[in-house]
């Protein structure tokens, strides 16, 4: 299969998705800087949400540029994927409009915590079809900072019942911990491209 639709297709989903984040920024009621003041907590989760949305599609956009073959299977899990960043926007609402209550700031970080989830899915469907030796499985391998990400996800969702500010700070600090780059999968795949000329006749 092609994987220009998959690409494109993902591309488009998580487009809207930072579009209806963004919607929730109102204008403020009135034209002084206090104004302003009650669209803190909103832009904050806004801010936060946006970084994941756009971590999430830097690696997607990574993991797809070092894929060559894509099956049903690597779809579907693809669309799980999607299902929950699609629920980011309605979390992040949630959060900026309730900064201090612990339902919103603990479902927030399940909806993280299942993205992960899905994207180690999907990760797992395109090396188990792509083989062990393509360039995606030698790039992740045993990938510890996502094994890293999901304790302090699910650490922050059991904090936010006793300690909300400090789950809020994990989720800060899990996103901050992504924007650092990856160059694993665009070594690999410059790697493979400079051992193709000699391998040629082992391409599939």
């Amino acid at each position: 299969m092609n994987k220009s639709r998959l690409e494109a297709f993902s591309d488009g989903v998580l487009a809207i998705v930072i579009t209806i984040m963004v919607l929730e920024l109102k204008v403020p009621h009135g034209a002084t800087w206090p104004a302003l003041r009650p669209m803190i907590p909103v832009f904050l989760s806004y801010v936060l949400s946006f970084a994941y949305v756009g971590i999430y599609w830097n690696n997607h956009h990574h993991m797809l540029h070092a894929t060559r073959h894509i099956n049903g299977r690597i779809l579907w899990a693809n669309l799980h994927l999607l299902f929950w960043l699609s629920l980011i926007p309605v979390v992040t609402a949630w959060v900026g409009e309730n900064p201090r209550a612990v339902p919103p700031t603990a479902l927030y970080g399940a909806v993280l915590f299942m993205a992960g989830v899905a994207f180690f899915i999907l990760e797992r469907a395109i090396v188990a079809y792509n083989g062990r030796d393509s360039a995606l499985a030698r790039a992740v391998g045993h990938d510890h900072k996502a094994i890293a990400s999901q304790i302090l996800y699910a650490a922050a969702i059991a904090l936010a019942f006793v300690a909300r500010p400090l789950s809020q700070l994990i989720y800060l600090a899990v996103a901050l911990l992504w924007l650092v780059p990856d160059r694993r999968i665009e070594r690999a795949v410059s790697a493979e491209r400079s051992a193709a000329p000699s391998g040629a006749g082992e391409r599939r």
